[in-house]
């Protein structure tokens, strides 16, 4: 919170605050009967908030009487501003409950109005991110009919009572107790012509904008935003803005006045983040399921917009926050703000605000505690980091945080196809973009703390790394767990190394001790009900290893049961000698995959003949795949532990082959392919006939594991130890020497 120290007073203040005045009195509206209609008289004020919206109070909208206004047809009515009446349209009310809500669900005074003419261009003001609390100085405004200034001075529908009418905090003398104006030196605003978009200045004279005033006190409370001043508010003045001069921002809604007193109300704009579908009025065009993030987003948007350069050919609502702000030192300033918010106006919506709260709390170290003020939005959490902390720790503050929105949006649609996604996708890289820059001026130990994000795993890694033989012959491994965040980004969570290493089995049984709770705690940080992939890579000779038939704890008690891995999540076997280093041929064969219309069986054989005695390859195989078609996948009956059926997946990798699907106990090559090996074949052509593409493979095997598991489908014997080799050359397993810090789950 600001305070007053360092700060002028009086005249001077207020002839610092002269251009924001300016701006407020030109985005400030009056409400009043459709254009053109006679002796109509103005209902109450409203202000300008995004392209075509107008904020308002609810019971603006109302009659003395409750009842509604008198309209033109289809409810049209007038929105004075800029020296013009344009027809307008409520779309929301906010203080009408859903109908399935009870008698004490919160509603706010609150009322949302469209503009109907789509190409009326208007200025904006700026609405606060933050909640307000005490107010040091604050002005009112009141809305005017450009027909007749003083005619429409009526703030009818009961508004003389107690709690019907709004106001602001200020400084005490800075209205006249006579006319409620500003004096000379407040810098008095003057409407514009219409056509004033991002600074457009183009425009002819136009009448003043009717009276404001100073108020000298203001705080919350569980009304809402409580004031008083040292005039009477103004009728009229229902629906207009409360400006805090000391923010450069609209805080609240004038909502009522004492009949008596120059106490006053208005609404916080914080009240807002209630706004939903259920909101919109019967027959109006609304903002879609989420017409509160989507309200805000055009309005951050065009705030953004209108700093672009040549654009603005004006002064505009930042330029006056500039000269307010100027001289405190922020490092998180009016400018970081602005742009901070139009990123984040881009991002789809959290899937749950109690996200924007988590993060909140992650950033401000408070646990669990759930925030002081609802938070829906991004922006909201955004609002919610203003500490009154020094300006070095307000800065790592707002980075840290962007930061974790950042990785959260592009966590949410990193697996999604199609051009939405990849356009989140996008915006999410410019975000993280705009978060390293400003965090070059932070210290060392601050950049590494706020760089590394708590991140949702994709998948659960375990690899096997061959060392050497022993004097005996037996090969030697060591291994290392590593949970998987897509796009080749890995962290080791668990490694054994040893300079001896251990047998194969050895390494397996040390992994499967502890792999249970791995792959549950992985669950748990990837979101409700998620079930992890689990990614096994092993070297050449053990391309056989059955992982989906391995038994792992099913809990974290000492005690707990075993259960098979493969029939719960999704397993598939990688090569352990395919690292960063990608192969055009393995991309080349993935993109084939991943585009084309469906996918075919390629069954490898042995060839007749003199191809077909043992040892490598013959050159028939090779041709084979090498020529095959961009949905060709390999699949094989042999066993791939040794012999043909070792070297042909030796050769289908070499060729650039990512997926292939075999038998973990195929047969060897002395034996001749039988009955079994016919069903095999026929329902691997079935499951690519069907898959839908290569990325849903993991998942169909999976089901396929599970019918078979529980033999639940007649025919699916055959996919009890099935292997689906799936290795996606955009996701390379982690380096062995990793010449880049590790990623940090914090």
């Amino acid at each position: 919170m600001a305070t007053s120290q360092g700060r002028t007073a009086g005249s001077g203040d207020r002839a610092r605050y002269a251009q924001l005045l300016d701006h407020a009195g030109r985005t400030t509206v009056g409400l009043r009967a459709a254009p053109g209609a006679p002796g109509a008289r103005m209902w109450g004020s409203g202000v300008l908030i995004a392209p075509g919206w107008v904020l308002t109070c609810a019971h603006v909208l109302a009659a003395s009487d409750g009842r509604r206004r008198e309209t033109g047809p289809d409810g049209v009515f007038g929105v004075a501003f800029g020296g013009r009446v344009v027809p307008a349209r409520q779309a929301y009310d906010l203080s009408r409950p859903a109908p399935e809500a009870g008698p004490g669900a919160a509603r706010a005074d609150l009322a949302l109005v469209r503009l109907l003419d789509p190409e009326s261009r208007h200025p904006c003001a700026w609405l606060s991110d933050q909640p307000a609390t005490l107010l040091e100085d604050a002005y009112i405004f009141r809305g005017h009919d450009s027909g007749d200034r003083d005619s429409g001075g009526h703030d009818s529908g009961g508004h003389d009572r107690s709690g019907s009418a709004a106001g602001g905090v200020g400084d005490g003398g800075a209205g006249d107790a006579r006319t409620g104006s500003g004096d000379a030196d407040a810098g008095r605003p003057r409407s514009r012509a219409p056509g004033d978009v991002h600074g457009d200045r183009a425009a002819a004279p136009a009448a003043p904008v009717d009276t404001f005033i100073a108020v000298r006190f203001g705080a919350r409370d569980a009304r809402g935003l409580q004031f008083g001043s040292d005039v009477r508010v103004m009728p009229g003045a229902s629906g207009g803005p409360l400006i805090d001069c000391d923010r450069g921002e609209v805080v609240g809604i004038v909502k009522g006045r004492h009949l008596q007193d120059h106490v006053g109300l208005a609404v916080p704009v914080t009240a807002l983040r209630g706004l939903g579908p259920e909101h919109l009025v019967a027959g109006a065009e609304g903002l879609g399921p989420d017409p509160y993030h989507a309200l805000m987003s055009l309005h951050d948007r065009w705030h953004w917009a209108g700093q672009e350069l040549g654009r603005a050919t004006g002064p505009t609502w930042f330029d006056a926050q500039h000269a307010i702000m100027a001289g405190r030192g922020r490092l998180w300033g009016v400018q970081e703000r602005l742009q901070a918010l139009d990123l984040l106006a881009r991002l789809p919506a959290p899937r749950d605000p109690l996200i924007v709260e988590a993060a909140v709390g992650e950033v401000l170290d408070r646990g669990e505690r759930p925030a002081a003020w609802s938070l829906r939005t991004w922006r909201d959490g955004h609002g919610a980091l203003y500490q009154g902390s020094d300006p070095y720790t307000e800065l790592r503050t707002f980075v840290h945080y962007l930061r974790i929105v950042a990785q959260l949006t592009a966590d949410e649609v990193r697996d999604q196809p199609g051009e939405a996604a990849a356009a989140v996708r996008e915006q999410a890289v410019r975000l993280a973009e705009f978060v390293q820059a400003k965090a070059v001026v932070l210290q060392p130990q601050d950049r590494r703390r706020i760089g590394p994000v708590r991140r949702r795993p994709r998948s659960v890694l375990v690899e096997f790394e061959p060392l050497f033989y022993d004097e005996g012959g037996a090969e030697l491994f060591n291994w290392s767990v590593s949970e998987g965040y897509g796009q080749g980004q890995w962290l080791r969570v668990d490694v054994q190394e040893s300079a001896g290493g251990v047998p194969f089995e050895q390494a397996r049984e040390q992994v499967l001790r502890q792999l249970g709770g791995r792959l549950l705690r992985a669950d748990g940080a990837a979101g409700p009900g998620a079930r992890v992939r689990l990614e096994v890579a092993v070297p050449e000779g053990h391309w056989h290893t059955a992982a989906g038939q391995w038994e792992v704890a099913a809990s974290t008690r000492r005690t707990a049961r075993l259960r098979p891995v493969g029939p719960g999540r999704a397993v598939i076997l990688r090569d352990q000698g395919r690292r960063e280093q990608v192969d055009p041929a393995w991309l080349r064969r993935w993109q084939g995959l991943r585009t084309a219309p469906e996918l075919q069986a390629l069954r490898v054989r042995p060839g007749e003949g003199a191809d077909a005695r043992p040892g490598p390859c013959a050159e028939s195989v090779w041709r084979l795949l090498e020529t095959a078609g961009e949905g060709a996948l390999p699949a094989l009956c042999h066993t791939v532990a040794d012999g043909f059926g070792r070297d042909a997946v030796g050769v289908a990798l070499d060729t650039g082959f990512p997926a292939g699907l075999w038998p973990a106990r195929g047969h060897g090559e002395e034996q001749d392919c039988d009955a079994g090996c016919e069903e095999f074949h026929r329902g691997v052509r079935e499951l690519l006939q069907g898959s839908g593409g290569v990325v849903r493979l993991p998942e169909l095997v999976r089901q396929l594991r599970a019918k078979a598991a529980e033999a639940a489908e007649e025919g699916t014997h055959w996919a009890r130890d099935l292997v689906l080799l799936y290795d996606d050359p955009e996701d390379p397993i982690p380096p062995l020497f990793p010449d880049r810090p590790q990623l940090s789950p914090r």
